[in-house]
């Protein structure tokens, strides 16, 4: 607490932020080293309940960065430092197999988790919600209230955007398994960290109780990396071969594919908001791997034939793969 009453943050270093409203300071002596976390803007999300879920994870022997003191009046936290390797840095220099085991193996640890609530750092409790078929609309819905408007206006848009959303809740409709795994929801190989040999979990603040499948969905089509078909599929089969729990793997697959493509259609939305309302660009390059991911996706689901039909229809290749 009496490192955090009084911040000069031009003294620390300002790290390469996220798609969040949060930045990032290293604050470094000649001891040691920390992160200052500052967040004015949706505070509660990126601080108190960062930490909170955080909490919840280090209590269940999941590596994330530990917190040392706060200043919630001030909007700012302080963490550990974990250093500035991330999984995805680490892929890309190959060995894949061994960091992927681990990975998964880390992955099943978190989706046994039970407890959802947890004290927060202002001794008040922190519950952690479900997942809702209404959430996973309204994030799907991000595609349609962000990227839509770049190509269709008034009636036309409003039209297009209702047949969407009648095929989204059709989709969420069909999902069979139920929101009780925890759900980190935005699990990919950018948001591990690898420090002293482990791997850490960060951005954790945004975690539901929901589908068991989404997680491996959104860490297998990972939009930031481009896999082949080969090694999506070795992952996926992995995760099981490694998970002891009884999974019907005919739903579990069901669920993947429309989680994946729900996701991705959320992403899609992101990125355009992130460039029209944040001024964020460098997140438009990837959209176009989006949308491959989602029709690959749809090749193997056959009753999803409406929406491959309307995708076409409204948003062509040519559209599509235009950064």
């Amino acid at each position: 607490m009496e490192g955090l009453k009084k911040i000069n943050f031009k003294k620390y270093s300002l790290l390469k932020g996220d798609a969040s409203f949060r930045k990032f300071y290293r604050k470094k002596n000649k001891k040691s080293s920390s992160i200052i976390v500052f967040a004015k803007k949706e505070k509660k999300k990126n601080l108190l309940d960062y930490a909170s879920v955080n909490k919840l994870l280090l209590n269940h022997k999941i590596s994330v960065p530990k917190l040392i003191s706060e200043n919630y009046k001030k909007n700012i936290i302080e963490i550990e430092d974990i250093g500035k390797t991330t999984l995805y840095s680490e892929l890309k220099k190959g060995n894949k197999k061994k960091i992927i085991n681990k990975l998964l193996k880390e992955l099943i640890k978190i989706q046994n988790i039970k407890i959802n609530k947890i004290k927060n750092f202002q001794n008040k409790f922190y519950k952690i919600k479900k997942y809702s078929n209404k959430i996973l609309l309204d994030e799907a819905k991000l595609f349609l209230n962000w990227y839509l408007p770049e190509y269709y206006k008034g009636k036309k848009a409003k039209y297009i955007k209702n047949i969407f959303i009648k095929i989204f809740k059709k989709m969420c409709a069909q999902l069979k398994n139920n929101n009780k795994t925890f759900v980190h929801r935005d699990f990919h190989v950018s948001n591990i960290m690898l420090h002293k040999k482990r791997l850490y979990i960060i951005d954790s603040q945004d975690a539901l109780f929901g589908n068991i499948a989404y997680d491996l969905a959104s860490l297998i089509d990972d939009v930031r990396l481009e896999t082949t078909k080969n090694f999506k599929k070795s992952v996926y089969d992995k995760y099981f071969s490694l998970n002891k729990k009884k999974i019907n793997k005919k739903n579990f697959k069901s669920d993947f594919i429309i989680l994946s493509i729900l996701r991705n259609f959320k992403i899609i939305g992101i990125f355009k908001r992130l460039h029209k309302r944040d001024k964020k660009q460098k997140y438009l390059k990837l959209i176009p791997h989006a949308w491959r991911l989602i029709e690959d996706r749809l090749i193997e689901k056959k009753n999803l034939k409406e929406l491959k039909i309307n995708i076409d229809k409204y948003f062509p290749k040519r559209v599509r793969y235009k950064i």
